[in-house]
């Protein structure tokens, strides 16, 4: 086993971010002219990163796999992002988001990372307004502020529902900026499909395809900046855009990147249910929601199956027959506790009988009480353009009828495993946002992903990595038409060419959503041991088959989606292989991973610190050869480490 070192500096916790800066390496202006680094996506970590990389002076070349970057993924988060400024005068701290992070990850975090966030969360603000971030704000003129799920405190800034959009909206102009300047130049509709390894074992480019052309390019660096998401589309149905994928990170991975956490995805729990077997993707309903609207299902199980049949409507069911089991199970939290929790309760209710909907499989989100304590106006505008896409989708309207709700896969806590520096064991080779194993642990709390990204794009990787290019500015342009840039050209098309010469009769689709239903039957809400050997096995089964049976019409000249959709298919066909492993190996329950042999009397999760307090990273050693497990041992020294209680204060 290979001994981890997380390069956290010394020092007290509360000093750690700045001994760093102060005694760090750093680039002269003129010689950061000779630097190139590469970024690979342009959400919020990238986008932010790209564009404080090239106003530093380096030359960054960011890498799009949208026709813009305002495309990105990061524009779908909803609800909001956290900060520690204690506007409301409640009583939050700096330590108090870092606790209350720390905790919502179920202590499998690192304590150093975690409180740098906490510790940059409030420039993150400043940064955003000084952007012109439209933030909601109170009739006094300061900054509105909301609650998400985890926290006692209201710490979460909020654009109505459209946070997300509205923060990439400021990265994007930052990066306009550069662009025009000339320090950053961005390729759009590219996809990285390989990382290109120098003798030297150094990150030193990437192998990309033009997706208009279907050309196959190199491109040179001196460090390389992933910053690609999550994998939360191995299940098929996810909340996560249709060109969300692992690829990058998991190319990475086969090039010697440990995969940290993989079992580590988040269920948010407030999603609109499945309603057919031809659905391509699940859509999210804000968490903010939850700050007034309250859960429930019948209390009655003759109640829930005439719902079920349509036979009775929910506004119909008087409130003493109504179960809010999130108030009664979590009385300190309530409807806010994390989604972890929230979405385990959920899946209880259905499970026992009391769900709702045609299958049910599904709850209440219910706003009836707050419009009759704070008016239809007030709810409307903090939630309408939410409550306007739910009916749109299910043709129903939610100020007078119940939300229907239901959990649904939606981030990924696992990723490439990187240091205090966000560079991963290849050296040159840093990871940003959801891509990497994040600060989360094994549960993200609500509004913490804006925050994550934008901290790692504006205030953490423009220092760290100036600390490993500092040695670089004698090495000169990084050519690309090295044995290195060969073998990996060479690699990715013959990958490209073996996936069209198969000719077989199953669609993508078709293996992707066989894919998907092992994942969420098997290493979903709820995983037991025997069930997670199925997984693998199943899974190894179907590898075989999308080898000898997928068909990709179509050529490799220019526009094929298909062709796009089948090379991600691939690498997930081998990460979820590798989330089971990760689950299987975990003999306990922490946040997302909830094995059912690991539970308390009350259903809740049952940690075991005394032999899983450790970040598990994986290192491949060849295909269909098991990879090997590395253990980063982590180690709280300034919280309590107890068992997580949203039933009290």
């Amino acid at each position: 086993m290979t001994k981890i070192d997380s390069k956290i500096p010394a020092g007290p916790l509360a000093q750690k971010w700045a001994l760093y800066k102060e005694h760090q390496n750093l680039v002269n202006p003129a010689n950061k002219r000779k630097i190139d680094i590469i970024v690979v996506g342009t959400g919020l970590a990238g986008g932010a990163a790209a564009a404080s990389l090239g106003e530093l002076g380096f030359n960054v070349k960011v890498f799009c796999i949208q026709d813009s970057p305002r495309r990105a993924h990061s524009i779908a988060a909803q609800g909001g992002i956290n900060a520690a400024k204690n506007y409301p005068n409640d009583g939050d701290t700096i330590y108090r988001l870092f606790y209350d992070t720390i905790k919502g990850g179920d202590y499998r975090a690192r304590e150093a990372n975690v409180y740098r966030l906490a510790e940059v969360s409030n420039n993150i603000i400043d940064q955003c307004v000084a952007q012109g971030v439209p933030f909601a704000r109170e009739y006094s003129g300061y900054l509105a502020n909301r609650s998400f799920g985890g926290a006692l405190v209201s710490r979460t800034f909020y654009a109505r529902g459209q946070t997300g959009q509205q923060l990439l909206l400021g990265a994007y102009g930052a990066l306009s900026k550069e662009i025009k300047r000339g320090s950053v130049k961005l390729y759009t509709r590219r996809e990285m499909l390989d990382l290109v390894i120098s003798d030297e074992g150094k990150a030193r480019g990437i192998i990309a395809r033009n997706l208009l052309t279907g050309e196959v390019e190199r491109y040179g660096a001196h460090a390389v900046l992933l910053a690609t998401g999550g994998y939360g589309n191995v299940y098929f149905l996810s909340t996560n855009a249709m060109t969300s994928n692992g690829s990058a990170a998991w190319r990475a991975y086969k090039r010697g990147a440990w995969f940290a956490n993989p079992c580590y995805v988040q269920i948010h729990p407030t999603c609109i249910p499945v309603h057919g077997s031809y659905q391509s993707k699940l859509t999210l309903m804000s968490e903010s929601l939850r700050n007034d609207g309250r859960i429930w299902v019948p209390k009655k199980k003759e109640d829930a199956e005439k719902v079920q049949k349509g036979e009775l409507r929910p506004r119909d069911i008087p409130d003493e027959d109504r179960d809010y089991y999130l108030e009664r199970r979590y009385p300190a939290f309530g409807n806010l506790v994390p989604r972890d929790v929230a979405s385990r309760a959920a899946k209880e209710r259905c499970d026992a009988g009391y769900g709702v909907g045609n299958t049910g499989l599904a709850v209440f989100l219910d706003f009836k009480d707050a419009i009759n304590r704070l008016g239809k106006d007030v709810i409307k505008a903090r939630y309408g353009n939410l409550f306007d896409m739910y009916e749109r989708i299910v043709d129903d309207n939610p100020y007078e009828t119940p939300m229907m709700i239901y959990p649904a896969i939606h981030y990924s806590m696992g990723g490439l495993w990187v240091d205090y520096e966000l560079q991963s064991n290849i050296p040159g080779l840093f990871v940003g946002g959801e891509a990497n194993f994040s600060d989360h642990g094994a549960n993200r709390l609500g509004a913490s992903a804006l925050m994550q990204g934008l901290s790692d794009g504006y205030f953490v990787l423009p220092y760290t990595m100036q600390n490993y290019l500092a040695d670089q500015i004698t090495v000169g342009a990084i050519p690309t038409n090295t044995p290195e840039f060969d073998a990996a050209e060479k690699a990715v098309k013959e990958r490209i060419q073996k996936l069209m010469s198969v000719n077989g009769t199953e669609t993508v689709d078709a293996l992707h959503k066989r894919l998907g239903l092992i994942m969420w039957d098997y290493v979903g809400m709820a995983r037991n041991k025997e069930g997670l050997k199925k997984a693998i096995a199943d899974i190894q089964v179907l590898r075989k088959e999308f080898w000898g049976k997928v068909r990709v019409p179509g050529s490799t000249d220019g526009i094929n989606i298909e062709l796009e959709k089948a090379l991600r298919l691939a690498d997930f066909l081998e990460l979820g292989e590798l989330m089971a492993r990760d689950a299987l190996h975990r003999e306990e329950s922490a946040g997302g991973h909830f094995r059912e042999e690991f539970q308390t009397p009350e259903g809740e999760a049952l940690r075991n610190d005394k032999d899983f307090m450790y970040v598990g990273a994986w290192e491949y050693t060849g295909d269909d050869q098991e990879p090997r497990l590395n253990k980063e041992v982590l180690q709280y020294e300034n919280i309590e480490v107890k068992t997580r209680n949203y039933k009290t204060a």
